[in-house]
Parts: structure tokens; C-alpha cells; sequence
């Protein structure tokens, strides 16, 4: 093993990533980390404006494209993939973080809390990865047609962003939210299983408390709600990107099929 490889083992360059929800809270932890190792990301998320002054100020850290598009809706999956396809013939990373919440009482949940969640935090993961699915083995294959002991990863990624909702059970009654997450978990498995032998990796992390606009607990209160937390504060930017280039990059490549619990302890916390 030389020193070569060890500088090159979490590098980026050269590869094409696309971040769904993007522009925003774990998205943007995850995109940023990305670009400052080299690679070429786009995002994309539902509001097109927030989509591409993110993107505009993202630039200055590498080249950041916005793809704005809605993807709650199966025409706005297909807009978001021509997109793609019309500026890039290969995938060599796909992060899936795009996602919603609901809370309600158990007698009062109601069915469009239901549908709207699961299909975004799990139906979409699915069925972008599957209209992606060309463009990643590309991916594959030129990364195992370049790869060598001093270039970087062999293989094609999908990274699924789930939560520690979905590992253990929190006392909020977001009943799809939860749901859905863990379904998410188990679908990386299954599709880790059938991707693997195609050179496309699939994995997922689980964040626990990062400042969001869906997680307004942490960012508003972020001293209380790190008195809950055995680190003792919720997470950042570093710590999310971390996790994400260290799945995405060389050093990730055999990690297929599993779940990086990234949360400061709170899974085991819970009990």
C-alpha cells in the first residue's frame, strides 16, 4: 500500500454526484463535503429559487449544478432525470436525502400523512435509483475501467439517508415518518444485494440530531436537546459530510448493504 493511495482514499475527483435535496440541512452538509473533495455535484429540491441561489453559493467550493424539481410526484422524478441525462451520460453518485415528516395524534393521523411521506422518504429512493440505474453502471464501469492502487473508487454509489427513527422508536408520533425510514434501511439491503455484483454499491446513514428545517428541535434547541445526547451536542456539517465521503469515496467501497448510524449515541440511549 503506498502513500499514494492512503492521500487518494477519500478523494472525489473526477466523480459525479447528484444530492437530492441538496440546497438545504443534510443535503447541503453532504453536497458541500462533496464538492470540497473534488467532485462535480447537482442538487436539486423543490423550490427552485432556494435550488439555485444554494447552488450559486455552493459554486465557490467546486462546480455545483441545480436541478430544481419537485420529487413528491412521479413527473417530477422524470423531470429531474432527463436533467440529468441531458448534461451527464454517467452517475458515479447518488444520494437519496430527499424526504418529509408528519406528527399527528394516533386517532387523528391522517391518510395523506401517510402517502405523502412514504412515498418520498421510500417510494422515490426506489424509483430514482431505477431511472438511474443506466447511468450508474456507466459509472461502474468507467470506475473500474480507470481504478488502480493511486485512483479512487472502484465502483458506483447510492447513498439512501435514513434516520435513527427507523433503527429505534422516538416518543413523537411521527407513525409514516419512522415507517418509512425503516423501510428505507431494509431497501438498501435488498438493492445492496442486487447492485453489488454490478459495481454499484448501496449503503445508507442514519443521522440523529442535525440543525434542519425538518429537525427544528435540534436547530432551535440545540443546548436542551444536546443534554439528551451521550456526545453532548447535536451533529454538524463536518460530521455528516464525513460520513457521506467515507461512503462515497474508495474507502467506503466495501461497505454494501449496511447502515451508518451517525448520532452521537442516542440509538443506544433510547434503549
Amino acid at each position: 500500500m503506498s502513500s499514494n493511495f492512503t492521500q487518494n482514499l477519500f478523494s472525489l475527483n473526477g466523480r459525479v454526484a447528484l444530492v437530492t435535496g441538496g440546497y438545504r440541512g443534510i443535503g447541503r452538509m453532504i453536497a458541500t463535503g462533496f464538492l470540497q473533495q473534488g467532485a462535480t455535484v447537482y442538487i436539486c429540491g423543490r423550490k427552485a429559487l432556494e435550488c439555485d441561489a444554494a447552488a450559486k453559493e455552493m459554486s465557490e467550493f467546486g462546480q455545483c449544478i441545480s436541478i430544481p424539481a419537485d420529487l413528491s410526484r412521479p413527473e417530477g422524478v422524470a423531470a429531474l432525470v432527463a436533467s440529468f441525462k441531458a448534461r451527464e451520460s454517467k452517475l458515479d453518485i447518488l444520494v437519496n436525502n430527499a424526504g418529509a415528516a408528519w406528527a399527528e395524534p394516533f386517532a387523528e393521523f391522517p391518510e395523506k400523512g401517510w402517502d405523502k411521506v412514504v412515498d418520498l422518504n421510500m417510494k422515490t429512493p426506489f424509483f430514482l435509483t431505477q431511472a438511474l440505474y443506466a447511468e450508474l453502471q456507466e459509472g461502474a464501469r468507467q470506475a473500474t475501467a480507470t481504478s488502480s492502487e493511486n485512483v479512487g473508487s472502484q465502483c458506483a454509489k447510492v447513498i439512501n439517508i435514513a434516520s435513527i427513527d427507523g433503527v429505534s422508536v422516538n416518543p413523537m408520533e411521527t407513525y409514516s415518518y419512522a415507517a418509512s425510514k425503516a423501510g428505507l434501511i431494509h431497501l438498501t439491503k435488498r438493492m445492496a444485494l442486487k447492485l453489488a455484483p454490478e459495481g454499484i454499491a448501496v449503503s445508507a446513514i442514519a443521522p440523529g440530531a442535525f440543525a434542519s428545517d425538518m429537525n427544528t428541535v435540534a436547530r432551535d434547541q440545540a443546548e436542551e436537546t444536546a443534554k439528551r445526547i451521550p456526545s453532548r451536542r447535536i451533529g454538524t456539517a463536518e460530521d455528516m459530510a464525513g460520513a457521506a465521503i467515507f461512503l462515497a469515496s474508495r474507502a467506503g467501497d466495501y461497505v454494501v448493504g449496511s447502515t451508518l448510524i451517525v448520532d452521537g449515541g442516542v440509538t443506544y440511549a433510547r434503549g
